[in-house]
């Protein structure tokens, strides 16, 4: 006997058997996210005058994945994790580095045990070290093969938690600064770096600084325009990093940009002006770029019982990075100029276009093309 069926039951048929198949993937999605918790580990590390001490916990889906062990709720006999040590510290050491003042402190799993109706392991660990620690960095990228996994690290001196971090597998490593004399050392020495490597990584700031000398001066004039830039970014670069006049970046990276074209623009204009008025325009300037640093200073994690240190040390960094384009540009052209002013007075007008040039790209691709 033969079975024909209409085009409509046809149709009806086949909708429900998508139906079926579609209603059985939202079923089996949901058991895998049911089945699948969020990917978390939790370390916690007390920093100690002998070292580094604390605990590492880890979910045991996510070590049952890397050790191969099926099913993972063997995980919860003690017996069992116990016998489980071994591997499982030759597993996670690597993946976890702590260094003290850039000097690596190696470290030991001194025991496991399961977290009763948590799922987890825990590792009880130590990092002895000899001597003081100013600066504490902790690398973590526990599981790999999961890139949403996260890594929740809260620091200890002493009892008191002093800092909360997050790790994943883009941003894999962070820097903490102690309470001791070697940490604020560690603090002034780190934001140095950072305030000069901030200037040489910042062609912004750079062709503004040359637009303001490429006009030449007394060491006398020189030094107050200089001077009064540092000054207004100082400010601005204190109140915005503790947040007492902090406006958005949409605002100021234009407005740097624009600083720009104004000086290049007012050296081409220079023979038409009675007055040098470069100090003030670096000083009016320098509000603006000040909260630009700000920007990048908050950016390295500031530590809050430091900050008085951070924001000097930064500002200083900033200064010697500035200090050093002065020399080198200023000599050069005080040189060009004492063997031939024709020529001085050519790369004055040639750079002070490249620098409108050069600002009014940054400004178009700051406003509109971001």
């Amino acid at each position: 006997m033969r079975c024909v069926l209409s085009t409509g039951e046809f149709t009806s048929q086949y909708v429900k058997l998508l139906t079926a198949f579609a209603l059985l993937c939202v079923v089996a999605s949901t058991a895998r996210l049911l089945a699948h918790p969020a990917p978390f580990s939790y370390l916690d590390v007390h920093v100690t005058p002998q070292g580094l001490t604390g605990r590492l916990a880890l979910h045991d889906l996510d070590i049952a994945h890397d050790l191969k062990i099926d099913p993972p709720a063997l995980l919860a006999d003690p017996a069992f994790v116990e016998r489980q040590a071994a591997a499982l510290a030759q597993l996670i050491t690597p993946r976890v580095s702590f260094f003290g003042d850039g000097r690596p402190i190696p470290w030991t799993v001194a025991a496991v045990r399961p977290v009763a109706n948590q799922d987890a392991v825990e590792l009880t660990w130590q990092a002895p070290s000899s001597g003081s620690i100013g600066r504490l960095t902790v690398a973590a990228h526990v599981f790999p093969y999961d890139p949403d996994h996260q890594t929740f690290v809260n620091v200890y001196e002493g009892d008191t938690l002093v800092r909360q971090e997050i790790l994943n597998s883009s941003r894999t490593t962070v820097d903490f600064f102690t309470g001791s004399r070697q940490g604020l050392f560690a603090v002034f020495k780190s934001f140095t770096a950072s305030g000069i490597h901030h200037i040489a990584i910042g062609p912004d700031h750079i062709l503004f600084i040359i637009g303001l000398l490429l006009l030449g001066g007394s060491l006398k004039r020189l030094l107050a325009i200089v001077t009064a830039f540092t000054v207004g970014h100082s400010v601005t670069l204190a109140l915005a990093t503790v947040q007492i006049v902090d406006p958005p970046s949409r605002i100021i990276e234009p407005a740097i940009a624009l600083s720009i074209v104004y000086v290049g623009a007012d050296n081409l204009l220079a023979g038409h002006k009675g007055r040098d008025v470069r100090a003030w325009v670096a000083l009016g300037f320098g509000l603006i770029h000040g909260f630009g640093f700000a920007s990048v200073l908050r950016e390295t994690g500031l530590p809050s019982r430091a900050l008085g240190i951070s924001l000097f040390s930064f500002n200083l960094g900033v200064e010697i990075g500035q200090a050093i384009i002065v020399v080198v540009v200023a000599s050069a052209l005080a040189l060009v100029r004492k063997n031939n002013p024709e020529l001085a007075r050519r790369i004055a007008v040639a750079g002070s276009a490249v620098v409108v040039l050069a600002g009014s790209y940054w400004f178009l691709e700051r406003t509109f093309w971001r």
